[in-house]
């Protein structure tokens, strides 16, 4: 029946036989000798033939059923299928990817049958990850990857590339095969040293593949969205984004393929060389690609730009990049003296885009230093966020002097952002008042030479050492006098006794705020056409469109200021104050849920790490 030509009554067929093969694994019934040989005979060496498809699709699907399979018996099952074909699945391995892709005029079936053998790959290696069985054939790809690599060098249609460096990069997070277990996936699987000597052979061979050009080879603008069909309609021509998938399965791969070599003897010299080779190649393919492009005086930010639309993706790179970390300071701090070139170490982690406390930052400012987004993180079992958060708080206890300097850095760079705002808001505003009439007071950070001021401490600031800056006492006075509060705000919220009492001050702050928002209007433009495409215009837009011109009563003087983000970082409460109360906040949830027996873990050592992070920090800002 596999060779009718009828494709759904052949493929009815294969799944009822693989059925009926699983159901005399699982009933310990010998399996057919015919059938055995029937797939020895057509695996023996590639050709175009449906019955190779066949043959591969039933294989794929018995192993998953086995997989799948609540038994304790399973591991004994599936031994008992793979040992027919052991020799033979390699032996089509060196067929299939042995082929000329430019050879072949129907590629459609050279297609098919890679993408069904890769399927099939993929659950032998799993079934050797979490069913601990060592057979030949779930070692192909560590023994011969470079078969792997040449065909995401052919001239081949994209999705198949990426179905390619999908695979990798799953087989070196060691998670293929987690989507088909029932039960829950263990999040440390014990030391298996033949496993790791076959994840180095594969990092190594990514390595080589990256300083081969593998980079270059991929496909990375995605197609255009089209809804109900796959045309573009005329006149709705649009450029496509890239393919973020590519651009985070292809970061994954190479940071993590050099935490494994580094875990492996490489020494400090070597790691730093290694480090800024294919960091620097890695940086160099992903810039084109993002946009508004990367603050080359924080390479760092790489990280949680293209890994922003997937949150376990973003913290295993995240945690792979503080293990790259660790494992070269504990290498460099056996060796020399870090206190003397404590400049050029942090110079070489954020030229690198490797340090883990901007990393961390980044991440809390895309979440908005919201503590519930960690708590979702800690509660679920789908990302590796608590042992990146545990590992991280450890280090933070032992480095927060550079993790201070470091958020002195974001509360200059975010400050010098917003005041340009200011200014633009302020040039535009003086403008408009010099043609009416009746008379309108306004305040940028005190008057323009304030604001020049300002400025120009922070670009002076920020060539300094970051550890000598010190926000004058005259400046936080100006910042804090001019404060305001965002335009959904603007309204007084007063607990009025009735209805009527607020109708003459809500008429006039109605009067108020239109006039407002044309100005706000016309405001945000000129921002628009001053700032061009850099990245700033991004950031200061979405920033600024968030807060307008507000009066504080309808008959007062108004009053400007670039309120920066919930918390203004221009005054005391900078970056640190807010990732610290960030910290409090989780600390509090997570003791509620543990006293309710809510928490699905106990988190006492958590507790206590976060504690003694805010103890740290109130000592920091205790003054002597």
């Amino acid at each position: 029946m596999f060779q009718t030509s009828d494709k759904l009554l052949s493929h009815m067929a294969a799944k009822c036989l693989a059925l009926l093969l699983y159901f005399q694994l699982k009933e310990k019934i010998t399996l057919s000798n015919s059938w055995i040989s029937f797939c020895q005979k057509n695996l023996s060496e590639y050709s175009e033939s449906d019955k190779v498809v066949y043959c591969l699709w039933m294989l794929t699907f018995v192993i998953k059923e086995i997989f799948k399979d609540t038994c304790s018996q399973k591991t004994e099952i599936l031994k008992q299928f793979l040992t027919p074909f052991d020799t033979i699945f390699e032996v089509f391995y060196n067929s299939l990817f042995s082929q000329h892709f430019e050879n072949h005029q129907d590629t459609s079936k050279l297609i098919n049958s890679l993408i069904c053998f890769l399927e099939l790959l993929e659950l032998l290696i799993a079934s050797r990850i979490h069913l601990k069985l060592h057979f030949t054939c779930q070692r192909i790809l560590f023994l011969k990857p470079s078969c792997v690599f040449d065909v995401i060098t052919w001239p081949i249609q994209a999705f198949v590339k990426r179905k390619f460096i999908i695979f990798i990069k799953k087989c070196l997070l060691c998670k293929v095969g987690e989507d088909l277990s029932r039960g829950s996936v263990p999040t440390f699987m014990a030391p298996d040293h033949p496993l790791d000597v076959d994840l180095l052979a594969l990092a190594d061979a990514v390595l080589q593949a990256v300083d081969l050009g593998l980079l270059r080879t991929l496909s990375v603008y995605g197609k255009p969205s089209c809804f109900g069909g796959d045309e573009v309609q005329p006149g709705c021509e649009c450029v496509p984004g890239p393919d973020h998938v590519i651009l985070r399965a292809a970061s994954l791969l190479i940071i993590r393929s050099l935490e494994i070599k580094f875990q492996n003897g490489a020494s400090a010299n070597e790691m730093k060389v290694d480090l800024q080779r294919f960091m620097s190649e890695l940086l160099t393919f992903l810039k084109p690609h993002l946009q508004p492009s990367l603050q080359s005086h924080n390479l760092c930010e790489w990280l949680s730009r293209v890994f922003i639309e997937q949150d376990d993706d973003m913290l295993e790179a995240a945690k792979t990049a503080m293990g790259i970390y660790l494992k070269l300071t504990r290498e460099c701090e056996a060796t020399e003296s870090l206190t003397q070139e404590k400049e050029m170490w942090n110079h070489h982690t954020h030229e690198n885009g490797y340090n883990p406390h901007c990393i961390f930052l980044f991440l809390l400012k895309n979440i908005g230093f919201d503590s519930t987004v960690l708590l979702d993180f800690l509660i679920s079992s789908e990302t590796c966020f608590l042992e990146y958060f545990v590992r991280y708080l450890k280090l933070l206890q032992k480095d927060w002097d550079n993790f201070f300097t470091i958020c002195k850095y974001f509360d200059i760079t975010e400050s010098k952002d917003n005041i340009n705002i200011c200014c633009c808001i302020s040039s535009l505003v003086q403008d408009r008042s010099s043609n009416q009439t009746e008379p309108s007071p306004l305040a940028v950070l005190g008057n323009h030479r304030d604001a020049h001021a300002w400025v120009s401490w922070a670009s002076e600031a920020s060539s300094e050492p970051l550890n000598h800056v010190v926000m004058s006492e005259e400046a936080q006075a100006t910042l804090q006098a001019n404060s305001l509060s965002p335009p959904r705000t603007s309204q007084s919220l007063v607990d009025y006794e009735t209805s009527d009492d607020s109708e003459e001050e809500s008429t006039g702050q109605r009067l108020a705020n239109s006039r407002l928002t044309s100005l706000h209007q016309e405001a945000m433009k000129k921002i628009q056409d001053t700032v061009g495409t850099s990245r700033d215009k991004k950031e200061l837009s979405l920033e600024s469109q968030s807060r307008s011109l507000v009066s504080k009563e309808s008959n007062t003087p108004f009053s400007v200021d670039c309120d920066i983000g919930p918390n203004n970082i221009a005054s005391k409460v900078g970056i640190s104050h807010r990732t610290v109360k960030c910290f409090e906040e989780l600390q509090g949830a997570i003791y509620r849920l543990q006293k309710k027996n809510l928490f699905p873990y106990n988190p006492t050592a958590l507790l206590k790490l976060l504690k003694h992070i805010e103890t740290i920090y109130n000592r920091s800002m205790t003054p002597l």
